[in-house]
């Protein structure tokens, strides 16, 4: 696509940004849309995903067919089979009449499955059989039945990981990765951050009758270096909490308000960097969400034993009474620094190895900067 081309796209669809990776995402789109292929689409929560099967549906020979979304993650395991293939009725209780599902609804259209990742086993070998072959069976049905949907789908998972996991078929993987389109990160497109401040506080404004929230040189410094890790979803919060809180009804002469760093930091959360955080990256090689939240949670209890130890120990507890293994494993540990600090260290130095020491890669996967890991190695090489 030439640069018009892309620029009126933007336009129809209301995409803001001018970065290189989101440019090849929506020409990739645009050039599998009359090609009858299934597509997966990858990339972090927040990302706007959602714009993509948009777009690969109205510009295709299915247009003028059904366009149906389905959040799959948020369809109760107990049912899914049911919503996305309908069921026969009285075949579980609750089943009162006969129900299409999705699959059906959509023939001849465009189905998005989004967090596909999050299919049970059961549904996943229903969804590869549709793929594969068009046919599929209602819930308490032996009919075979036949559907021609072309299907889309996004996660935010690793699926290649997922698949290593035993928690994803492989087979189905494949079969959904015809075509893939990754979306890139807020934090890689940090030349758009601050275009898409501007439209949200703007649109917000224009919304309530608010002054225009501008932002000063130190303020845009901070928006930028911010790591978002709610990606757009979690920009356009903070765009619009603080055009509430900040901005006041426009009166004549009085349509802008300017923001400094002080006052816009109040809304930027507050991220240490020697604290790995849990994130929802998909940072494409390794440990899933809930993978990484475990480890942090058995960091944040860690830490909370070695400080009740040290209270004890400062307060003579520990001296007043005879020596026991006790006193002695809690002495090893301390002496050992058996601390959240060892433990960042050795999460850093394990993912440096698992992507044999690249720091970038290990960066993305602990959602971490690399300004960190390089300071973390220097400080290593001094003691």
């Amino acid at each position: 696509m030439d640069i018009q081309e892309t620029q009126r796209l933007k336009n129809k669809y209301d995409i803001i940004g001018n970065d290189a990776a989101l440019n090849r995402a929506l020409e990739i789109a645009l050039a599998v849309a009359p090609r009858d292929l299934t597509v997966l689409i990858t990339g972090e929560s927040g990302v706007g995903k959602e714009v993509i099967p948009r777009i690969i549906h109205q510009n295709s020979p299915r247009k003028n067919g059904k366009y149906l979304a389905i959040n799959c993650g948020g369809l109760p395991e107990g049912t899914i089979n049911s919503e996305l293939f309908g069921h026969e009725k009285g075949s579980f209780t609750g089943a009162t009449e006969n129900r299409k599902g999705y699959f059906e609804e959509a023939n001849g259209g465009t189905l998005f499955l989004d967090e596909v990742g999050e299919l049970p086993a059961s549904t996943q070998a229903m969804l590869l059989r549709v793929l594969e072959s068009g046919e599929y069976m209602k819930v308490g049905s032996s009919k075979v039945e036949k559907t021609d949907v072309r299907v889309v789908a996004a996660t935010n998972v690793n699926l290649p990981y997922a698949v290593a996991q035993g928690k994803f078929r492989e087979d189905l993987y494949y079969r959904l990765n015809t075509i893939q389109i990754k979306m890139p990160s807020l934090r890689e497109r940090k030349e758009d951050i601050y275009l898409l401040w501007r439209k949200f506080t703007s649109d917000f404004s224009e919304k309530y009758n608010l002054c225009k929230i501008s932002l000063s040189l130190d303020a845009i410094s901070l928006l930028t270096s911010y790591r978002w890790p709610g990606n757009i979803r979690q920009l356009k919060n903070v765009a619009e909490t603080v055009t509430s809180l900040e901005s006041v009804p426009v009166t004549p002469g009085a349509e802008r308000i300017e923001l400094n760093a002080q006052s816009l930091a109040k809304y930027i959360p507050d991220e240490k960097d020697d604290m790995i955080p849990a994130t929802t990256s998909f940072a494409g090689q390794g440990m899933s969400d809930s993978d990484k939240q475990m480890i942090v949670k058995a960091i944040l209890d860690l830490k909370q034993e070695v400080d009740d130890l040290r209270k004890q120990v400062e307060g003579g507890v520990v001296a007043a009474v005879p020596a026991t293994p006790r006193i002695v494993e809690t002495t090893r540990a301390d002496s050992e620094d058996f601390s959240i600090k060892k433990a960042n260290d050795d999460l850093i130095e394990k993912a440096l190895a698992k992507h044999g020491g690249k720091v970038k890669l290990a960066a993305e996967e602990l959602g971490i900067s690399e300004r960190t890991i390089y300071r973390k190695l220097a400080e290593r090489k001094t003691r």
